[in-house]
């Protein structure tokens, strides 16, 4: 069948199935307007509470095991301590505090897994965790006067004192926590079901598992090695840590055989929660943050072009292309709706520029202070409790803290008081996380400066280029100089480099073959965007007609204008191959590492295969600094566009206005917190859907497209049976 004319229908549908798309997409990306708060309030929070419950709960068992008194004998030193027998009353309320620990825990689990209502589990989570905290609480204040020994002996705490105070603190967090979470969601800021990635849901229970390892191989070895529950604790996470300090050691032939699997299976466990808390803290922390600070620097700039008076530089242009007389060549063309769009893109780029630099740097900073302090008030800590014993002055606890941070574990200052061997099981699981974070931002920012750099030197002396040792040299300076320098050479955004900046190019993306008229723009510039045949006759295609189909089926990591498929569709037919053959190679592009960012030439033919053409402002409008009005937070029973509890209302709330956008209003593509990659392709996935149903509903009627989408439905719900 000759679809070659499809005339106004097809016109008229691709428009309406274009407005639907975006009021799907712009809902799907506008978290970058919602401060960043009420992201740790509804995300983090619940991930660190579900995190560290289970580690408080492990150290309320770590407080009931052990008596919580002791009493050195005269003449003799902390390590031949003695127990003192605990009131059956502390039993009975630290047995209590657990249980009712142990139910708060295994319902924000069912909450999270959507076995049990938010309503109902939160209330019993949280109030839960704070009935432990203050059980701990009670029972440690208590201890400090009621509990102590009235006779004339010396007497110390145990350490299973101190891990119920730990608990305690663990305990108060976590609830606090979870309070904020709740306000939050009850406020309206955010929906109450918890959406747990696979990354979140591994991290959980990768930390439970790996607490159950470290307290049962403490059971056994403090079994085989006649040792103390809690110091066989102490050992279990000195080993597990790879710290080693040789303090406590197999003695057993038993229990050294047993060490081998115990160690080997305990730090491949401790490198898969290492690689999880790096995932969310960096993976997906780092998208989100970067959304919402691209979102300030992004009002902060059109705030800036409006105090300048250039509110006209993001004004749409509607009219054709105005050609400068022979005798005045030397005055300026007004730009074309094209060309402004790309100096928008361009902008937006160097704004994506600054942001990711800026963020990496901000957590390269946060983190080094959270290192630092814990470092400093750990070797503060370490001090107090040692002092007594052995004498430790300030530089000898720094000494020890800096050798137990980074693993190196001599031996030579090792602990003996209850205090600093529980307070380093404490003290190393916060560390954990710090440490991973520490050095992963340490390889996005300096180890990554020395890398890029020693590469760049490379290239202008003893290794050069393919672009020569001048234009590397003007890349640098502009790249030292923040811009002022060579800062007119046009702007081509490539994976992240030195200081990741974007890397200037020589060439003009759109000076190929044509003279003023840039790539995207036609005599009918103003038409409305349309499908099918008409989707990209005004792209005016610089390649081979066979390229297409070769490119296809290719990977291609560069972003050269000769690679971009711009053949014309001339049928139905063809326009559904060409969104097929995308579809596959932007699939491809997720794939790829660093993600693939595109020019502008590629979001351009993109966006005309969906519908848009970026030579005409059908769909392009001012860019604003704030939405006039903000997506709103509905209940799930409340009807709405969206699948997601959530209604778009765009900004403004009637016509066609909300689904008009600029490159650097808070529509663009560039804000979303998906990769440019993804984007894109669920929009070709939508449009090519979308499609393939106009032609059954054309074929068959209405009846036949029900048809299709049941016997669709059937086929999916086939797998679940």
């Amino acid at each position: 069948m000759d679809d070659g004319d499809l005339g106004d229908n097809v016109e008229g549908r691709s428009q309406a199935v274009d407005q639907d798309n975006n009021h799907r997409d712009t809902s799907n990306g506008q978290t970058h307007l919602d401060p960043t708060r009420w992201w740790f309030a509804s995300a983090a929070f619940p991930m660190v509470a579900g995190t560290l419950g289970p580690v408080a709960s492990a150290f309320s068992i770590c407080a009931l095991v052990e008596k919580w008194r002791q009493m050195i004998p005269p003449g003799s030193d902390i390590t031949k301590a003695e127990f003192i027998q605990d009131p059956v009353w502390l039993l009975a309320v630290n047995g209590v505090q657990l249980i009712i620990a142990v139910i708060a825990n295994v319902f924000l689990l069912l909450n999270m897994t959507k076995r049990v209502r938010f309503s109902i589990a939160q209330p019993i989570t949280i109030v839960g965790w704070y009935i432990s905290a203050i059980c701990l609480v009670a029972l440690a204040a208590t201890a400090g006067g009621p509990l102590i020994p009235e006779d004339d002996i010396q007497w110390v705490w145990g350490q299973a004192f101190y891990y119920g105070v730990y608990a305690a603190i663990l305990y108060f967090t976590v609830a606090s926590l979870m309070v904020v979470t709740v306000w939050g969601a009850n406020a309206g800021h955010y929906e109450k079901d918890f959406e747990l990635t696979t990354s979140q849901r591994t991290l959980m229970l990768q930390t439970l598992a790996f607490l159950v390892y470290l307290l049962l191989g403490a059971l056994i070895f403090s079994s085989i090695e006649n040792w103390k529950y809690l110091d066989g604790v102490y050992w279990a996470d000195v080993t597990l840590f790879t710290v080693g300090y040789g303090d406590y050691a197999a003695a057993t032939t038993l229990g050294r055989v047993i060490l081998m699997p115990y160690a080997l299976v305990g730090v491949t466990s401790l490198g898969l929660v290492i690689g999880s808390i790096r995932n969310l803290a960096l993976e997906r922390g780092k998208r989100r943050l970067d959304a919402r600070m691209l979102e300030k620097k992004r009002r902060k700039l059109v705030r800036h072009i409006a105090r300048k008076g250039n509110e006209h530089m993001l004004e749409p242009v509607d009219g054709e292309i105005v050609d400068v007389p022979p005798g005045e060549k030397n005055q300026k063309r007004p730009p074309t709706e094209f060309e402004r769009r790309q100096k928008e893109f361009q902008l937006m780029r160097k704004i994506q520029d600054q942001v990711s630099t800026r963020r990496r740097w901000t957590a390269m900073a946060i983190s080094t202070t959270s290192w630092l302090v814990l470092w400093l008030v750990g070797a503060w800590i370490f001090q107090a409790f040692e002092s007594p014993y052995q004498g430790w002055g300030y530089f000898d606890a720094f000494y020890f803290a800096y050798t137990g941070l980074t693993t190196i574990g001599y031996g030579d200052v090792t602990p003996v008081s209850n205090g600093a061997k529980s307070f380093f099981v404490f003290w190393s699981l916060l560390a954990l996380p710090t440490m991973t974070v520490f050095l992963s931002n340490a390889g996005d920012t300096i180890v990554k400066v020395i890398r890029d750099g020693t590469l760049r030197l490379g290239d202008m002396t003893i290794l050069p280029s393919d672009v020569g040792i001048r234009k590397e040299a003007k890349q640098l300076l502009a790249r030292l100089s923040c811009g002022v320098l060579f800062a007119d050479e046009d702007i081509e955004e490539s994976p992240p480099g030195f200081f990741s900046a974007a890397r200037p190019t020589g060439y003009d993306e759109g000076d190929t073959g044509t003279s003023h008229t840039p790539m995207g723009e036609s005599n009918n510039e103003n038409k409305p965007p349309t499908s099918g045949s008409d989707v990209t006759d005004n792209i005016q295609s610089k390649v081979d007609p066979k390229q297409h189909a070769k490119f296809a089926s290719q990977n291609h990591a560069s972003a050269r204008k000769e690679d971009i498929p711009l053949k014309p569709a001339k049928t139905r037919a063809r326009y559904h191959l060409i969104l097929i053959d995308e579809i596959v190679r932007v699939t491809k592009h997720l794939q790829q590492s660093p993600p693939r960012k595109y020019t502008f030439r590629e979001w351009a033919w993109f966006l005309r295969l969906i519908g848009e053409d970026e030579g005409s402002v059908e769909t392009h409008r001012r860019a604003r600094e704030r939405p006039q009005s903000r997506e709103r937070h509905i209940r799930p029973e409340q009807s709405g566009p969206n699948r997601d509890g959530r209604e778009s209302r765009g900004d403004s709330a009637e016509g066609d206005e909300a689904s008009k956008w600029s490159w650097i209003g808070h529509r663009s593509p560039l804000m979303d917190t998906r990769e440019e990659a993804e984007w894109i392709l669920g929009r070709l996935e939508q449009k090519l859907r979308e499609e393939l149903q106009s032609v059954v509903t054309e074929q068959a009627g209405k009846s036949g497209l029900d048809e299709a989408r049941s016997e669709e439905e059937s086929n999916e719900r086939k797998p679940m049976q």
